[in-house]
């Protein structure tokens, strides 16, 4: 009966509060509540997008790796392969660390020459099986000898104009515009110092660098002419023609033939690749253009071979003066 308050548990002991029972405890309340912006498809683990990205970021790691080693091992140490070039670069003062010769190798007066210069130089000389030799030089065309040499030390473009310029002859120079074979490097550093020039200058980037086969294909000369790298060589090339060097670039299409050009002055001889040719902005800021004569069954030269020729008509012409 309502207000009986005489009932058995009408009234609550004191000490016995249970609080509320019925209710939804403020779920429904923080329901309501905003989560925030959704989450980008990539951030959600369980979308595509996330997959793919993950996939993206291990491609990259794995490019970067690859780079550094690729780094590291251009950094690391060069082999001069074969009797003959170890030979002439022992000759030419090559900065040699190691000479490896392969165990039970035939000698002959190369290897004998090699080993003697090597001992008079004290260069280290180690017998190794010629299993060990073929994985050093990878390629296995050692001829049972290889002479370890380390990272090749670039000349500064500026230093090399300087001492080209107070030589007691005139400046020449080449300037290798798009040359990626290191045998075209090599050839290009040997006619050089053959006939007189005092340097040659390629662009740090999109061109061969002083490998062991450039070391090789120069037959030792490297070690004897300064090459230079430039961060840009068209705006080192235009340095250079401030300080009074006519830059003169080699293309079939020229608008002189060697036959007429005067050589005798400070020159820089530009060479471009035997497919692309000079770039666009090398070719504009040279000063003159020229071409080789050569017979209507020839389209074009080798860009080694065609430095040669105008390198050793240059020579030619400055010896008549002189």
């Amino acid at each position: 009966m309502a207000g009986n308050s005489a009932r058995r548990g009408a009234i609550r002991k004191s000490g016995t509060k249970k609080g509320q029972v019925v209710g939804s405890g403020g779920q429904r309340r923080r329901g309501l509540e905003p989560r925030g912006a959704t989450p980008k498809a990539e951030d959600r683990t369980y979308h595509n997008a996330y997959r793919k990205a993950k996939a993206a970021t291990r491609q990259s790691e794995g490019t970067q790796q690859r780079r550094r080693y690729a780094q590291k091992q251009a950094d690391g140490p060069e082999y001069v392969v074969g009797r003959n070039p170890v030979v002439e670069c022992l000759r030419a003062g090559v900065p040699a660390t190691a000479l490896y010769v392969a165990i039970g190798s035939d000698a002959d007066e190369r290897l004998t020459e090699a080993v003697h210069l090597c001992a008079n130089k004290g260069i280290s000389i180690l017998e190794v099986p010629k299993t060990d030799l073929d994985r050093m030089v990878s390629n296995g065309m050692h001829q049972g000898i290889g002479l370890q040499v380390p990272p090749y030390q670039y000349a500064d473009p500026k230093d090399l104009l300087h001492s080209a310029m107070n030589s007691s002859q005139p400046a020449l120079l080449v300037a290798l515009d798009n040359i990626t074979d290191t045998r075209n490097l090599g050839a290009v550093i040997r006619s050089t110092a053959a006939f007189g020039g005092h340097g040659v200058l390629i662009p740090e980037r999109r061109s061969a660098s002083i490998t062991a086969v450039a070391w090789r294909a120069s037959a030792g000369a490297a070690a004897r002419l300064p090459v230079a790298k430039a961060t840009n060589l068209n705006r080192t090339l235009l340095d250079w023609a401030k300080s009074g060097v006519q830059l003169v670039g080699l293309d079939a299409d020229g608008d002189t033939t060697l036959d007429e050009y005067d050589g005798t002055g400070p020159t820089v001889v530009v060479v471009g690749s035997e497919g692309k040719g000079l770039s666009r902005l090398v070719r504009e800021n040279c000063d003159s253009i020229l071409s080789i004569p050569i017979s209507g069954g020839v389209e074009s030269l080798n860009a080694s071979v065609a430095a040669g020729v105008v390198l050793s008509e240059f020579s030619r012409q400055r010896r008549m003066k002189g």
